[in-house]
């Protein structure tokens, strides 16, 4: 066999030899081919090994290992367990973020990263991601941040990488100022990796308390989160849930069995409907992962991207500032003792009835949630007179003062409308700690410096009327609509104390004519005008307008003490 040294491709001469080429077969058809295909690659190599010293095709053999790696991290734990998570109802950790984010937009980070443990057979089982998609896209249009946990990656379990990841993401969003989103799916703590795993979680929890008032974080619990891991989303902003496959709880249902004795579902210990209705954790629930996500869309398109207030969301006005809306005439009862949905009013004041509501199920007894005037988001708080006639109690302040402060937090208007006949009586609150909770919303809305506009719609007794951001707490502008009624008690209860029940209905009478009405309230300054129920919207966006330059001079502290 002669040496065909005029056919030796330009890759071998480089390396300065000469190579002999199979029967049939020259060196630049094959050198052509490896380059062309990298497929070609091990077979060319396995003929002549010296092909993996040249520069192009070390790069070729690379971007087919990549390739190959990239396609582990896209199908996470393997098909089996991606149809097992759709069998019992829910995405994959990918499709998750497929659905939050506009199409095309997001952008993963660190798809290859993988954990470093060696213990008990972990070396074995790597994974491209180590269980949990983390990146940034566009959200209708605007820069948010996420991370999805992969359940079917070693059940989402958190390992120190896992973590990393976690925190990465967490950081980047603080930094450029921008919402971060944490859709979590996981079995807890990765036992093989002990204390790396707990360390952790405690850097996930410093990360989640240094974004705090600086972006706005929030949580969906799209599967189990069990132990240390309910303490992440538990700092964050809002909770939000899944019916039926999603769970949170300290200790799980076999540990309570064991110390307490209670035999208890997972479900009835933390699922959806406990923590919306019972305990408070939640924000909300929804039916599946679809509807969760599209939720969230909603969600982040009344929120601002950080604490900068030029990141406020601004919509086009399409509704007049001026509409009236005589409707309120007929939603409000004159009798102060029958019962409406404080909810019916809010939908008809605010821009296109559009009201994102928080906590619905829980403390029904007050109303929160988003809502635009003019194009403009604006945080509503009212008390609701269908239940427990509007009365202040202690999960009601509680959830009032959270959302108070977090708009405060994030420079978004407070409009409170207010009917509310006093704080619960009764052994169970006072007992529970009344006093404590409800110095939680008078403290929130006193250091709250965001415009604050309040309307009493019937009546404001008590000092529940000083705690429902009344003048007394700076509140910027105060209305009455001409029924209500602002004292230390109804005439009723206030002319039985005085006359010691002697004629009880011509004191009452007397009582009412001269209290029962918000004109002494006006003659004091406490509120500054007696508005007509139909023009509440236009007095509401007149203040919000001219309020959106206010400024307040901060008082020198480290920072406040809550009665937490």
């Amino acid at each position: 066999m002669m040496m065909m040294t005029s056919r030796v491709p330009r890759q071998a001469v480089r390396m300065g030899r000469c190579l002999l080429a199979p029967a049939g077969r020259s060196l630049g058809v094959m050198a052509k081919d490896a380059i062309a295909n990298p497929r070609v690659l091990s077979t060319v190599a396995a003929e002549n090994p010296v092909f993996l010293r040249d520069p192009s095709l070390i790069k070729l053999k690379f971007k087919e290992r990549l390739a190959k790696e990239r396609e582990q991290a896209h199908l996470g734990g393997g098909l089996t367990r991606i149809a097992k998570q759709h069998e019992r109802g829910s995405l994959t950790a990918r499709e998750r973020i497929e659905l939050l984010f506009d199409q095309g937009s997001f952008q993963e980070v660190d798809q290859l990263k993988a954990h470093r443990c060696t213990e008990f057979g972990m070396d074995e089982k790597k994974f491209p991601g180590d269980g949990i998609v983390t990146g940034h896209g566009l959200v209708n249009g605007r820069h948010v941040y996420a991370f999805s946990q992969d359940f079917t990656v070693l059940g989402g379990s958190l390992s120190e990488t896992h973590a990393q990841k976690m925190v990465k993401v967490m950081e980047m969003a603080r930094r450029v100022g921008a919402p971060v989103i944490g859709l979590n799916d996981s079995g807890g703590a990765r036992i093989q990796e002990g204390v790396d795993s707990l360390g952790g979680y405690a850097d996930v929890f410093q990360a989640n308390v240094d974004a705090s008032g600086v972006i706005p974080q929030i949580s969906v619990i799209m599967g189990p989160c069990a132990g240390g891991a309910v303490y992440s989303p538990a700092m964050t902003d809002f909770i939000f849930m899944v019916e039926q496959s999603s769970y949170m709880f300290v200790t799980g249902p076999e540990v309570v069995k064991t110390v307490t004795n209670e035999t208890v579902t997972k479900e009835d210990l933390g699922g959806s409907k406990v923590h919306t209705s019972k305990s408070g954790v939640a924000h909300g629930d929804f039916h599946n992962d679809v509807a969760a996500l599209r939720a969230m869309r909603r969600l982040l398109d009344f929120l601002p991207s950080s604490n900068d207030k030029s990141t406020l969301p601004v919509k086009e006005a399409t509704d007049p500032g001026d509409r009236l809306v005589p409707e309120v005439d007929r939603l409000v009862p004159d009798d102060p003792n029958t019962p409406y949905d404080m909810k019916d009013v809010i939908r008809s004041i605010v821009d296109h009835g559009d009201l994102f509501e928080i906590m619905p199920n829980m403390a029904q007894n007050i109303v929160i949630g988003f809502a635009r005037m003019e194009g403009h988001t604006v945080g509503v708080i009212g008390n609701n007179p269908l239940t427990l006639a509007g009365c202040l109690d202690i999960n009601a302040s509680n959830k009032a003062a959270r959302f108070v402060r977090f708009c405060d937090a994030f420079n978004i208007p407070l409009v409170t409308f207010v009917d509310v006949p006093g704080f619960l009586p009764g052994t169970a609150q006072e007992f529970g700690g009344i006093i404590r909770h409800g110095a939680k919303l008078l403290f929130a809305y006193s250091e709250a410096s965001v415009p604050k506009v309040t309307v009493i719609t019937r009546k404001a007794y008590g000092g529940a009327y000083d705690v429902m951001a009344s003048k007394h707490l700076r509140a910027d502008a105060n209305y009455a609509w001409p029924g209500a009624e602002i004292a230390v008690m109804g005439a009723k209860g206030a002319v039985e104390i005085l006359y010691h029940g002697k004629d009880i209905e011509e004191h009452t009478a007397e009582y009412t004519s001269r209290f029962a009405n918000p004109l002494v309230a006006a003659q004091r300054g406490f509120v500054d005008d007696v508005i007509d129920p139909q023009d509440t919207r236009k007095f509401i966006c007149n203040d919000l307008r001219v309020l959106r330059t206010k400024k307040m001079p901060d008082i020198p502290k480290k920072h406040s003490n809550i009665p937490l």
